[in-house]
């Protein structure tokens, strides 16, 4: 555990729940934990002893909080869970999915959730459009738009953009399809999950409008990828919004988290449930802010995105890891460059490159 780890607290210290169990963090909430096949290997999900009403009557079962990647091990590890009897579903039904946001393991397995159980989806309308024009591939936000904005911004060895070419259908393959239909969430709005109320909670920058559910009764906070105990949340640009400021979009948005009671639990997707948020939002602002001073000080020379790369992360990456990696350097140049602190020349070769405004 890392210094910054051991100003959190983890009520349940090691425990995690097994595949194809769960385990009660609240009244009423159970943790479970499905596996990635990525560097980052597992993802939290949540189940909500609920009550919904229907057009048919109140039925009694489960709301989900979001759904695991589409692959035969996440779909094996639901069914466990549904044939459980003592620490899975209980012989209850999935009556709701919401899903925080767009993510591959997020919502991969929306559709078949939903149409498994004939439940609805609660997204937030920005989280949904993205998910249905990512699923269909449509052009800007599927695979291949990746190569020229990343050649754009500095990209040019051979065997990086050889590497890229396996997450040309990362999306797709993930999450193949989505429902058609959806109930929308957006921010302020409190919706009923059993027995307790939940305040709609909204970010930006890692995610074009991530939900966070809040419930005063149980002082919960379930908070998706906003809030995580050990890494940092990834903030990126990405071709589709080619000039976004994400940076400055998801620390403005940890203000909302800020206002929690400082003793909350918070549910995380990544990592271990944990009191100390307001800890952890300090790391996480001072942590974007020793970024952007490392950023400023290497652009006393021009730079693209992809000579910030190294300089940001020092470990060896995947091709998955390194698209995330050029579209945070590319987030925290755009934050200085919106600021006035760089500007953006672009050379002979179309490189985009940012440099040390003029202070004069």
């Amino acid at each position: 555990m890392n210094h910054l780890e051991q100003q959190l607290h983890y009520p349940f210290k090691e425990t995690l729940p097994e595949t194809g169990h769960t385990l009660e963090v609240a009244p009423g909430v159970l943790w479970i934990r499905m596996g990635l096949p990525f560097a980052l290997n597992h993802i939290n999900l949540w189940l909500i002893e609920d009550d919904y009403h229907t057009d048919q009557g109140t039925v009694h079962g489960w709301t989900a909080v979001d759904c695991g990647i589409n692959s035969d091990a996440t779909r094996d590890a639901w069914e466990i869970l549904f044939g459980n009897n003592n620490d899975g579903l209980r012989g209850l039904p999935i009556v709701r999915v919401i899903a925080t946001h767009c993510h591959p393991d997020h919502v991969g397995l929306a559709d078949w959730l939903c149409s498994r159980w004939n439940a609805p989806l609660w997204m937030s309308a920005g989280e949904y459009a993205f998910a249905r024009m990512m699923s269909a591939g449509l052009p800007g936000v599927d695979g291949p738009a990746m190569f020229p904005h990343f050649r754009k911004h500095g990209l040019d060895t051979a065997d990086m953009q050889e590497k890229l070419q396996e997450r040309k259908n990362y999306y797709t393959r993930l999450v193949p399809t989505m429902p058609n239909a959806y109930h929308r969430l957006q921010v302020g709005q409190e919706i009923n999950i059993g027995q307790h109320a939940w305040r709609i909670i909204t970010g930006f920058g890692h995610s074009p409008e991530h939900v966070s559910l809040y419930s005063a009764a149980l002082n919960c906070l379930i908070s998706g990828d906003m809030l995580l105990p050990r890494i940092s949340t990834n903030v990126s640009v990405f071709a589709v919004e080619p000039q976004a400021n994400p940076v400055q979009q998801y620390l403005t948005s940890l203000q909302d988290y800020a206002s929690l009671p400082k003793d909350v639990l918070v549910l995380p997707s990544h990592g271990k449930p944990f009191h100390g948020a307001h800890t952890r939002i300090a790391q996480l602002q001072q942590h974007h802010q020793d970024r952007l001073t490392e950023v400023l000080a290497a652009c006393t020379t021009p730079r693209s995105a992809y000579d910030i790369v190294p300089m940001m992360f020092t470990r060896p990456l995947d091709a998955h890891q390194l698209t995330f990696a050029i579209g945070e350097a590319l987030a925290h140049c755009h934050c200085l460059w919106f600021e006035g602190k760089l500007k953006r020349i672009v050379g002979e070769d179309e490189v985009i490159r940012f440099v040390v405004a003029d202070r004069t």
